[in-house]
């Protein structure tokens, strides 16, 4: 693969007061303004992408990068669910930085994944395309990306079953599901609920609403804790089992799912404005900002129910998500309210920025945020940096520092 970025960091980035020194490891973060814990962040995090990007392996069948783990870059094809994460973390370091670089390599890997506009294979297309082309989109105003964006919305579209009221999530697994719904659907709910702004006359909003509304009923339980995966009988709409496929039990409360409905229902109330959908962030919230075995820091573990705690797996992406979502719905609640999640996304936000989870230059893999949980269950992807969990950390900088 033929890389033009130079590994200097741009120059818009120091000309914003972006320091490229390593924090001391003695340092105390929170003695630092969070301005500055933003600021070195967002530069050791393009560091580290320009080191990735001149060390990507030219693989046309696997091009872009998903984690690092045993010592080597693992990379995936477009049809993988987290190839939109690459790509819009590069439009997020150009939205950080203004750098015409960062553009045009945002630019070249986000044509890669127009294929998967066309996959109806998958609940996934929001992830791949929202994050990729719809940052484009907002950044730029490409003409080009609208149609692709609203293509993928269609496919996904075919996904819904109007009798279950949510759309199918996976197509394998036959024998062990029959329609089954997984809690982080809900985060392509917002590229749906896109498509409904630019095509009102679609089907797009009732199938967000049918969707969030059923995995209000059917996912949650009396602790506000989500279960994993719901699965349904289609033709009559009946859920036939709760349980878990990356969680330590059914019963369990598996630290990104808790993340997922928390952004997802952020999203939905950002786009309707409905007072249900306010209360359920807010409920999902609670219960992760008050759980008794979240540590100190505010990393997860990577289960709140792990057996093993406190000497098991955090995961930082978890917490990346988390503290995203939350600098977003404090903007819809009441004054003390909204302290209360800043308070708590700052103190995650200098726990990943610290020396304990961001990764030093040139290490890692090129990847910004270390000790990530993939699936645990199948002992893949333990104790890793992950691309999604990269693609959130940058999303909360940038919302942290009110450009985003």
């Amino acid at each position: 693969m033929t890389n033009h970025l130079s590994l200097k960091i741009p120059s818009s980035l120091l000309a914003l007061g972006f320091a490229l020194a390593w924090s001391p490891a003695g340092a105390t973060p929170a003695a630092e303004p969070l301005a500055g814990v933003i600021d070195t962040a967002l530069a050791t995090s393009a560091k580290q992408y320009g080191w990735m990007l001149a060390h990507l392996p030219a693989d046309a069948a696997r091009p872009l990068p998903r984690t690092f783990e045993h010592g080597k870059l693992v990379t995936i094809p477009t049809r993988d669910w987290t190839s939109g994460f690459f790509p819009g973390s590069l439009w997020y370091l150009f939205e950080a930085t203004g750098d015409a670089q960062w553009r045009a390599s945002a630019e070249k890997f986000t044509a890669l994944l127009a294929p998967e506009q066309h996959n109806t294979k998958t609940h996934d297309v929001g992830f791949i395309l929202y994050c990729s082309y719809g940052n484009g989109l907002r950044l730029t105003g490409n003409p080009a990306y609208r149609p692709v964006l609203l293509t993928g919305a269609k496919s996904l579209s075919t996904r819904f079953n109007p009798t279950v009221g949510c759309i199918k999530s996976w197509d394998h697994g036959v024998g062990q599901f029959t329609f089954p719904v997984i809690i982080d659907n809900m985060m392509n709910l917002e590229l749906m609920m896109w498509a409904a702004r630019e095509d009102p006359t679609g089907p797009y909003r009732n199938i967000s609403l049918r969707h969030a509304d059923t995995t209000i009923l059917n996912h949650f339980r009396p602790d506000d804790s989500t279960v994993h995966v719901v699965d349904y009988d289609p033709a009559t709409g009946r859920v036939i089992k709760r349980v878990t496929h990356q969680g330590t039990a059914d019963s369990s409360a598996w630290a990104r799912g808790q993340a997922w409905g928390l952004y997802g229902y952020t999203v939905m109330y950002r786009e309707t404005k409905d007072p249900r959908y306010l209360a359920q962030a807010q409920k999902i919230a609670a219960f992760v900002m008050n759980h008794p075995r979240l540590p100190a820091d505010k990393v997860p573990y990577w289960d709140f129910d792990d057996v093993k705690i406190p000497d098991a797996p955090r995961d930082s992406s978890a917490a990346a998500i988390i503290c995203s979502a939350l600098l977003e719905l404090r903007g819809y609640v009441d004054a003390a309210t909204a302290a209360g999640y800043r308070a708590f996304a700052e103190a995650q936000l200098r726990s990943l920025a610290s020396p304990a989870y961001l990764a030093e230059p040139g290490t890692n893999g090129g990847f910004i945020l270390k000790h990530a949980t993939g699936n645990h269950p199948k002992n893949s992807e333990i104790d890793v940096p992950i691309n999604y969990g990269d693609y959130y950390f940058l999303e909360a900088l940038l919302r942290a520092r009110g450009v985003k």
